[in-house]
């Protein structure tokens, strides 16, 4: 891909960064500071910022996990862009000297993989579906991406997975994670347990005290995945976005978050309102308050609402 971008603005990115300016290529350089904390016993997050994707931030809003592993460390979601990746390999090569033995994507959101060309050169782990969206869809992601980051996307190309995870269990040299194929947040979401922690990866399926995003969310799906996930019953939950959670909040906070919005916009459906009225919804306090908020409800209105509408209301034609 080169600097510029196509004009058209693809139908599928729109729905999932709808709302945002325009983005400037800025003729300075920028860089991501990216500082891993240790959060387990050779597991390391980087955790991203619970903003929507700006200027400021430089699109880093992704958590990223790192596993410790004797043929070299192991990362889970590669970032937003070729720099990100860039930032993030090098920081993961100095943790223990060994390298970088591959990487694991668990969706196809741009903020997961985006990064994944500086590891092209490494195994690239991913379920066969989530490569296949990767495929159809990083186009239309790109452009947007281009659009809302400018000089931070400088370079970067849609590098899909390349090694299929067709097993239970993912074991790299002396690790090994639980392989766990679920579905919701998208079509295929891929957590992971590590076994020698229980610390359990949970991509996007889980948020904490960040809103979550829903631009292919299956609402019914990802509240099974949300239970496979629980009746783990790991040490700790490491989010796709949000803090580390020990306490066990984070999926219920997300189930009662993702319970709330479709209740809201049944409702609402259910009494007539246009998407600008819902919209104006007084959000609950412990909502209000999250990461990426209102910001984030308002593109799930736009995501939702249509179909719900669609099952609420009467068909007159007949």
């Amino acid at each position: 891909m080169k600097l510029t971008r196509r004009s058209a603005l693809a139908g599928l990115g729109a729905a999932l960064l709808v709302g945002r300016p325009k983005a400037t290529f800025a003729a300075s350089p920028k860089s991501y500071d990216l500082t891993p904390k240790q959060v387990g016993d050779g597991v390391w997050m980087i955790e991203g910022s619970t903003e929507y994707f700006t200027d400021e931030n430089g699109g880093a809003i992704v958590n990223c996990a790192l596993l410790q592993t004797d043929e070299g460390i192991l990362i889970i979601d590669t970032g937003p862009s070729l720099r990100y990746g860039t930032a993030l390999r090098q920081v993961a090569s100095q943790l223990t000297g060994r390298g970088i033995a591959g990487a694991v994507n668990t969706h196809h959101h741009p903020d997961h993989f985006f990064g994944n060309q500086v590891f092209s050169d490494r195994p690239i782990h991913a379920l066969a579906q989530t490569t296949a969206l990767a495929k159809s869809e990083g186009e239309a992601f790109s452009d947007n991406m281009y659009r809302l980051l400018g000089d931070w996307m400088r370079g970067t190309e849609v590098v899909p997975p390349t090694a299929p995870l067709e097993s239970s269990v993912l074991t790299v040299g002396n690790r090994s994670l639980q392989v766990l194929p679920l579905a919701g947040h998208t079509g295929a979401d891929l957590a992971l347990l590590d076994q020698k922690t229980g610390t359990l990866i949970a991509g996007d399926l889980v948020f904490y005290n960040r809103a979550p995003t829903t631009p292919h969310a299956d609402l019914e799906r990802w509240r099974q995945s949300l239970d496979e996930i629980a009746a783990l019953k790991p040490a700790a939950v490491l989010p796709g976005h949000g803090p580390l959670d020990h306490a066990g909040k984070a999926v219920q906070q997300t189930r009662d978050y993702l319970n709330w919005l479709e209740t809201t916009l049944t409702d609402a459906a259910n009494e007539g309102l246009d998407m600008v009225e819902i919209m104006e919804t007084k959000l609950p306090q412990a909502y209000a308050a999250m990461g990426a908020m209102p910001q984030e409800f308002h593109r799930s209105v736009s995501h939702l609402f249509p179909t719900i509408e669609r099952k609420v209301m009467p068909l007159v034609n007949r």
